[in-house]
């Protein structure tokens, strides 16, 4: 198992958009829509990493995942207050049917990351609707906190019948690919 660097994911996504590219792929005049997708993935991140939401908005929707990200919800105020916290709880909660953290070395250093960690741990975790995707800097270096040992990790792998595929790693040394893991209901 490796974490995978921010270059690594640039380049999965590269190879993944298509004729569009990278750029512009989250709407920016924050519109939101779940769309037509069978589940939904909260995304939380950091704000320093708008490039890599681009990037992981592409991998998941090549999944046939829509993904929620809170800035381009256009119902969101335009400063964070306390509505902003209301709100960002109820999608983790109640609207989105899994939670994966963005785990940047951002995301790990952020306090919002850390409040959302610990509103989905309790409703997402026991029903397995929970994950990390963790990004090292290019220099392989990542800062992440012990206590997201203790969560399900998005890795990529070599598979069995060959070529590469990524897989939920839980902490028990279990796995299943994410294919699986994300068309769980």
């Amino acid at each position: 198992m490796a974490i995978l660097t921010r270059g690594q994911f640039r380049s999965i996504a590269e190879s993944k958009s298509g004729y569009r590219g990278l750029t512009g792929y989250v709407n920016e005049n924050r519109t939101y829509s779940k769309s037509a997708a069978t589940t939904s993935i909260f995304l939380s991140h950091s704000h320093y990493d708008k490039d890599v939401v681009e990037q992981a908005k592409i991998f998941f929707e090549n999944l046939g995942i829509s993904i929620y990200v809170d800035w381009a919800d256009e119902t969101m105020p335009e400063r964070t207050n306390g509505t902003t916290a209301n709100k960002i709880k109820n999608q983790i909660i109640s609207v989105n049917d899994k939670f994966v953290l963005l785990a940047t070395n951002n995301a790990v250093n952020s306090k919002w990351c850390n409040w959302e960690v610990g509103i989905a741990d309790p409703f997402k975790l026991p029903k397995k609707k929970f994950a990390i995707l963790p990004l090292a800097n290019n220099s392989g270096s990542w800062d992440g906190n012990e206590y997201l040992q203790i969560y399900p990790r998005i890795e990529k792998n070599p598979r069995e019948s060959g070529g590469e595929g990524y897989y939920v790693w839980y902490p028990d040394n279990t796995w299943e690919t994410i294919e699986n893991w994300l068309r769980k209901l």
